[in-house]
């Protein structure tokens, strides 16, 4: 299971998948006339003095063990509205300074990068964002890094040799490559990938690599569907986040795990380092509540919650060790890319759709 809360692979989850992409070309499409669309959402707002409500686009299982600790360390009730992080978004985009929620907390940079740039997150202090290295926070201090992820392929051995993958990630648009590949286009995490490819060679390669990958590979709905694709054999590889492959050995058991996991070496793009932030919305009526909050999720204390779960993301706090199953990021050596060179997920989208990819 994901961050929404239906099982994996369920009609509902194929359905909001399709919501989340339109909100994305909602984006594309409508730039600057958003956030004017007043949304009242009676099962988020009017709690009491001592609630505050969550916008989490983060995994459920992950927030719930957060909140519950905040909850027993302050006394302080957090309602918890989870969600596709771009569905999320925009909302608060429509919502504007009506929105119900104190707190976003996403998985992608990209839509903390775009609700900053629509003046709707407040700036935090500097006791909450010097917690975390500067690379992994919002260059205004509006958002915090919270956790991290790692692009990767998931392949099946007895299909491809670790020896025949490729060592860059544009490769994978080269006619060798065509029938072997596994991509989700329409999954949120896929968006920011795209954006780093952009960020590196410029639109016009993005275009190349995104038509090659439409001819090259099988389009599934999900990174789920695409690890569990690659796991029965049924594709050679597939493009996913890290996490998606441990959440999926736990799930079905180390033994039924024929897929091994590959990171791109040398910092190449197609092992794109992710950021998942929080922020406190300039809107929030409970904004001293709502920092405590996110302070809670960069203190040590929870980081360790989110290195000790079943996540498998990395803490973005300095001295808190990732879970055991995971490499070191330091042995991974992942591509980082500057958060404001990533920017909102638009370009990423546009060039998504021109290739005929949504």
């Amino acid at each position: 299971m994901r961050r929404k809360g239906p099982e994996r692979g369920e009609p509902a989850w194929h359905a909001l998948r399709r919501w989340a992409w339109q909100s994305v070309l909602r984006w594309l499409v409508v730039p600057t006339t958003l956030a004017l669309v007043t949304v009242t959402l009676a099962s988020c707002g009017g709690g009491s003095a001592n609630t505050i409500t969550l916008y989490n686009g983060q995994h459920p299982q992950l927030t719930d063990a957060l909140v519950a600790a905040f909850e027993k360390q302050t006394g302080i009730r957090v309602q918890i509205r989870t969600d596709d992080g771009i569905v999320l978004a925009d909302e608060i985009l429509q919502e504007g300074s009506s929105s119900p929620a104190d707190v976003y907390f996403t998985e992608n940079s990209p839509e903390l990068m775009m609700l900053t740039e629509h003046h709707l997150l407040a700036k935090l202090p500097a006791s909450i964002v010097n917690q975390i290295p500067r690379r992994y926070d919002s260059p205004t201090d509006d958002w915090v890094g919270v956790a991290l992820r790692v692009s990767a392929l998931a392949y099946d051995p007895s299909l491809v040799p670790r020896s025949a993958l490729p060592r860059h990630l544009l490769d994978l648009a080269q006619p060798q490559w065509k029938g072997k590949v596994a991509i989700a286009p329409t999954d949120s995490d896929f968006v920011p990938l795209v954006g780093a490819v952009i960020a590196t060679y410029g639109k016009q390669t993005a275009l190349q690599w995104l038509r090659g990958l439409k001819a090259n590979a099988a389009l599934y709905q999900d990174d789920e569907s695409v690890v569990a694709a690659v796991n029965r054999g049924q594709v050679a590889i597939g493009i996913i986040n890290q996490y998606y492959w441990y959440r999926l050995r736990l799930e079905v058991g180390a033994g039924a795990m024929h897929s091994k996991l590959y990171f791109f070496p040398n910092r190449d793009v197609g092992a794109i380092e992710n950021i998942s932030g929080a922020a406190v919305l300039s809107s929030s009526r409970r904004k001293a509540d709502a920092e405590r909050f996110v302070a809670f999720l960069v203190s040590a204390e929870a980081q360790r919650i989110l290195a000790s779960g079943d996540d498998y993301e990395y803490p973005a706090r300095p001295g808190i060790a990732p879970n055991p199953a995971l490499p070191p990021l330091s042995q991974v050596n992942p591509a980082m890319i500057d958060v404001v060179r990533l920017g909102n997920d638009r370009p990423a989208a546009a060039a998504l759709q021109e290739a005929g990819l949504t």
